[in-house]
């Protein structure tokens, strides 16, 4: 407790106390007392924030395939295409074009 006080300046030696008492009895009660500074709430708001764009993004990226996915099985199957060889032929052609760009 006195390295909390210390760390946040906190000036009253039983206010921990007090807080553990009135909120959550050191672990009694299933209750947590967190003690931060506003720079490390501010930190943990962002990192929420960051965390629910990454969420919709990759949503984003998800649907986005799918839609992928599905035009190419329709083209496919319009054409008389056969899928598997399709991907197959799309794979070497990634694959080498990815290759050629490491050699640059």
């Amino acid at each position: 407790m006195a390295e909390a006080r210390s760390k946040y300046g906190i000036k009253g030696a039983n206010t921990i106390t007090t807080w553990a008492r009135k909120f959550g009895r050191f672990g009694i009660v299933p209750k947590l007392i967190r003690v931060e500074t506003p720079n490390e709430r501010d930190e943990t708001k962002a990192l929420k924030e960051e965390n629910k764009r990454l969420k919709a993004a990759i949503a984003d990226l998800v649907m986005d395939r799918k839609i992928a996915e599905s035009t190419l099985e329709v083209i496919c199957e319009q054409q008389g295409w056969d899928i598997e060889q399709i991907k197959k032929k799309a794979g070497i052609l990634l694959q080498k074009k990815s290759s050629g760009k490491e050699k640059k």
